[in-house]
């Protein structure tokens, strides 16, 4: 298993165990447009890092790469030290990554309950079978998922809409909903593709404390996030992506002041540090 990042008294983070996860050299074309081009970059355990750039830049193409939706051109793309290209989104996700998406995607007529508990289905072992025959394994397996989905709505905040259709949420609500569903996973790489979208001031407040204490307890993020001072307030090291192309990577305070950055977003933006285009 994974251990989370010791700090040294000086505050660095022991980086001796290897990346978790390792990007190397990829590029993805779609016909004759290229999406990206030779990103290299790497996630270690018990980071938050951001990845940004402008709309079009190749960050949510890089996350269909990692988690299998995609297949890279070339380059290679690597978790716990083990090449994942050729898997399916499901194994990725039963090696312990697991994401969110741009656009809320929720399942019309299932409860929130219900929602966390398809995230955790990768558990189950006893199989088409067993399911029905009804099994003590079988209900044991039930038993213990609701317990575990009853325990991951709690953590987020959520139990008391455990009932309730997912679709009635506040949007605020169905993008934490989206984080419970992917925690019913077991990850240790969580993916967040612009959980903060849409959302209100305190709404965005809700979900920064969420995804600070869930790193506090181990969970190593890579966020997407096009709100910069949420993204800055967050991340310990940034990459960022401009047009398919790696441009600079590092902590915020040097992100913020990089030219290469700040030329990226020219028009968008007086500077880096407020919502980025798109």
């Amino acid at each position: 298993m994974t251990k989370t990042l010791s700090i040294r008294p000086d505050g660095t983070k022991d980086r001796a165990e290897g990346p978790l996860l390792e990007i190397r050299r990829v590029s993805k074309a779609f016909g004759g447009l290229m999406a990206l081009m030779g990103v290299s970059l790497r996630v270690w355990p018990g980071q938050i890092k951001g990845l940004i750039g402008p709309n079009g830049a190749g960050k949510t193409t890089l996350f269909n790469l990692i988690t299998g939706m995609l297949r890279p051109t070339s380059g290679d793309i690597r978790f716990q030290g083990r090449s994942i290209v050729g898997l399916s989104p499901f194994q990725i996700a039963a090696l312990g990554i697991a994401r969110t998406f741009q656009n809320v995607q929720l399942f019309r007529g299932m409860t929130v309950l219900e929602h966390v508990l398809v995230g955790g289905h990768r558990h189950s072992r006893s199989g088409l079978l067993g399911a029905i025959l009804r099994t003590p394994r079988m209900q044991r397996e039930e038993e213990e998922a609701q317990a575990r989905a009853w325990a991951i709505l709690k953590r987020v905040g959520l139990a008391e809409w455990a009932d309730r259709p997912a679709e009635s949420l506040p949007l605020g609500l169905q993008r934490i909903l989206e984080i419970a569903r992917a925690l019913a996973v077991g990850p240790q790489l969580m993916l967040l593709d612009e959980p903060g979208a849409g959302l209100n001031p305190m709404e965005k407040a809700r979900l920064a404390e969420l995804i600070r204490s869930l790193n506090a307890e181990g969970m190593t993020v890579l966020l997407v996030e096009h709100d910069m001072s949420l993204v800055m307030g967050l991340a310990d090291e940034i990459a960022v992506l401009d047009y398919g192309q790696l441009i600079a990577e590092g902590p915020p305070e040097a992100i913020r002041q990089d030219p290469r950055v700040i030329a990226a977003y020219l028009g968008e933006e007086d500077e880096v540090g407020h919502a980025a285009r798109g």
